[in-house]
Order: structure tokens, then sequence, then C-alpha cells
């Protein structure tokens, strides 16, 4: 595997870059590689649910692009797109979409750009979900994006990465409250619900090697979809939410993961 060039801060793992080896991606190094593997030595089916939660990523964009008629978009917490990006699904599913990728961090959105040069429909900006105002106001983003019209939220697999102190809750609401009526929240979320012991203890120790991680239940997630109206089939298994086939959802209780959207009426 090749190293990604262009990054100092290689010898301590990044979260970014350990969910970009977990999906098989070529954007980390091998600190990344080596927490990445004593994580699944704690939980060896940890990459069946963040592939799963991929897979629902792209299942909701194409269903928003293809069926919803949204063209814009916003995934924020997005870390590295480089497997199964929102531009080019997206993009493939109805012409002429726009995202913009936001993380905070600085590793994330340099390998993003890199990632995006040169295409004048996607960009990457560096903001922090605790700060919804510098999000929404950010120029690069109001370069691409117009707030006036239906945009899709996308918050996938980052707020289990906000403890409760930091009111992720009050966060989505103003996100949502920034976003013109007929827009779309996407959210996914860690679980421990019905998950074996061992999963709750990798979820602890992955918050000592890359980044503080607060797992969920079903009810506390559901939350964040207040003000919104829950579209079919509702919060549920990521491998539950509109499968492609219906093979795709069998046994979705060994995924540790809810996903859902929620629309803005």
């Amino acid at each position: 595997m090749s190293e990604p060039a262009g990054d100092e801060h290689t010898d301590h793992p990044n979260v970014a870059r350990v969910y970009d080896y977990l999906l098989g991606g070529s954007h980390n190094f091998a600190a990344d590689r080596a927490a990445a593997k004593e994580f699944l030595a704690r939980w060896p089916d940890a990459r069946e649910t963040m592939l799963a939660n991929r897979a629902f990523l792209g299942r909701a964009v194409r269903f928003l692009a293809a069926q919803a008629g949204i063209r814009q978009f916003l995934d924020i917490g997005s870390g590295i797109p480089t497997m199964g990006n929102v531009h080019a699904i997206a993009e493939q599913a109805a012409s002429g979409t726009r995202v913009v990728y936001v993380d905070a961090d600085e590793v994330a959105v340099l390998h993003s750009r890199a990632i995006l040069a040169g295409n004048d429909r996607a960009a990457a900006i560096q903001a922090d979900l605790r700060n919804p105002h510098d999000i929404l106001g950010h120029p690069h983003l109001l370069d691409l994006l117009d707030l006036s019209k239906p945009v899709a939220l996308l918050l996938v697999a980052i707020l289990h990465f906000l403890p409760d102190s930091e009111g992720p809750a009050a966060l989505v609401a103003e996100l949502r409250d920034g976003l013109a009526p007929g827009s779309y929240v996407v959210i996914s979320h860690g679980t421990t619900d019905g998950q074996p012991a061992h999963v709750a203890e990798a979820m602890q120790h992955y918050d000592q090697t890359t980044a503080p991680f607060q797992p969920r239940n079903h009810a506390e997630i559901l939350r964040f979809f207040d003000g919104l109206e829950l579209i079919e089939p509702g919060l549920v298994h990521v491998p539950q939410w509109r499968p492609d086939h219906p093979r795709e959802a069998q046994h979705p209780e060994r995924i540790a993961a809810y996903g859902g959207a929620g629309h803005k009426s």
C-alpha cells in the first residue's frame, strides 16, 4: 500500500485515516493501520458495521438525489471522501449536484482537497460541528450552495464523537433551523443496543486511541430528529434502511449503528 503524501502528522493515529483504512481506502499511514488492527482485535466485526454504515450513506444520497430531487449536499464530519464518496454517488444519480464536505480535522480536509482538485461542484472546508454558524456562513460553502433552497444535511457517523456535555442535539437543531423547507437531515450513529459486551469495550478503546466515542441507544438517537418528519422506514439498523436487495438486511442486529432520514417541512 502506498503512503499518502502531504501529511506531517503520521506517527499518531488519526480518526479519519483509521476509518479510511477500515473502509479499504489508501489514505492512511502505519500508525493508523496499527490502531485499526488493534481495534479489530477487540471487535472483529467492526469493519462490517463501518461498511454497512457507508452503504447506508450511499443509499441515502442516491434516494435524495434521484427520488427526492435534492441537488445540494452538506456532509459534516465527512472524513476523507475516498470510498463511496458523496459527490460521485450524487452526480451519478442526478447531474448537476453540488457537495460541500466539512471536517474539523485538518488532515481530512487536506486529503479531501487533493481528491477534489479540479472539481468545481464539490469543495472541502475546515470547520467544526460545534460551531454551526461558522459552517453555514462559511464563504466557500455559500459560493457553492444556495441555502434558500433545499439541502441534504449528512451527519453520518459523526454525532457519536460528541458527548452529551457538548449539546449535540442543540447543534443539530441549529443546523436544521438554518436549512430551507424541503431539506433533509440524514443521521447514522453508533450504538451498543443488543450488542455483546466486547463491542462496548472496543468502542471505549477507540475513544482512547483516536477520538472520544459515545454510543447511544435508539431513543437517544431518535431525539436528533426532533422537528423533522422521519421518512420510511424510520430510525433502523442501517442495513434495514431502504436496502437495494432483501439479503442486505439479513441479521441487521449484528450492525452496531442506527440510521435514518428526516424531512423539514
